[in-house]
């Protein structure tokens, strides 16, 4: 049986134009396609992500000890792959990988999660640290980085990213950072400067960290695709004139 991913010899050595253009993969003739709408949203969001940065610093007493808490991390990771991101959707590149945004999407929806739905964990080192009474800088970049982050990157992933992107070993491979950092937490509970989960809370926390990727998954699994614009004459947008 013939390899149709290899070309014969009389058409490896043929120059005319029909020729050349047979033996020459479709990845290298598939015109870049820029999303200006696309990056504007991503550096929107890099924008917010850093502008809550900056303010939960300014709110601190000790900004440097910022850089332990899971928020904070997670949102600088938010900011420099958006930016990325944003380039690559501009100049009509290749996307980050599903591996890295989806990461990032659990990492952000975590901390939310505990914030708005487990107040027994809401003094943990997974999100900002607490005041009896938050200063306008504290309040909004709470509702920055807990809020606006976690809604802006799960609408980028609805409504810009093609479905069925993720794959099943990513279910295993993005609990591993959040797992760690709990672990961390409860043996050097010192080093985030917040109080250690009492073992309820982090059962709970553990349970969250394993059900968040799966439930991203199948999520990615039955939504639509976006709708992008095709070429009216070929309905993939890169192959030959009918």
């Amino acid at each position: 049986m013939s390899d149709p991913t290899r070309t014969s010899q009389s058409t490896r050595h043929a120059t005319d134009p029909a020729a050349a253009a047979a033996r020459t993969p479709a990845a290298a003739v598939a015109p870049s396609i820029r999303r200006p709408l696309a990056a504007a949203f991503r550096l929107l969001l890099t924008t917010a992500a850093l502008t809550g940065l900056l303010l939960a610093a300014l709110g601190s007493p000790a900004p440097a000890e910022l850089l332990t808490r899971f928020t904070v991390q997670a949102n600088l990771a938010l900011a420099l792959v958006s930016a990325c991101s944003a380039q690559r959707a501009w100049a009509g590149r290749r996307p980050v990988s599903p591996r890295l945004t989806g990461a990032l999407l659990v990492f952000l929806t975590l901390p939310a999660l505990v914030h708005y739905a487990l107040p027994a964990a809401d003094a943990t080192a997974f999100t900002l640290p607490g005041t009896g009474a938050p200063t306008t800088a504290q309040a909004l970049s709470g509702h920055l980085l807990l809020g606006l982050t976690p809604l802006a990157a799960l609408a980028d992933w609805l409504l810009l990213t093609t479905p069925r992107g993720f794959r099943l070993p990513y279910a295993w491979q993005w609990p591993a950072y959040p797992l760690l950092y709990l672990a961390l937490t409860l043996a050097f509970p010192t080093t985030t400067g917040a109080p250690p989960p009492t073992v309820p809370t982090a059962l709970t926390l553990a349970l969250a960290i394993f059900l968040l990727p799966l439930i991203t998954l199948g999520i990615d699994q039955v939504r639509p695709s976006p709708r992008r614009h095709k070429n009216r004459i070929s309905p993939t947008g890169i192959s030959p004139l009918k």
